[in-house]
């Protein structure tokens, strides 16, 4: 079970930076830098996430 706990809160961190890169590309001047970290970290956690679920079948 904690490996689901771990996918749900990789889940939850990652929607909160789908939500931080829609609200900053909304910006007239959005800060391109920040959207490539976000997007980088964003990739991370999905992969990390795929990882997890592949250990755990």
């Amino acid at each position: 079970m904690a490996v689901d706990a771990r996918i749900r809160e990789l889940g939850s961190r990652h929607q909160s930076l789908e939500r931080m890169i829609q609200d900053e590309m909304r910006r007239p001047s959005a800060d391109e830098i920040k959207l490539k970290e976000w997007k980088r970290q964003k990739l991370r956690l999905k992969e990390e996430m795929e990882s997890l679920r592949a250990q755990a079948h």
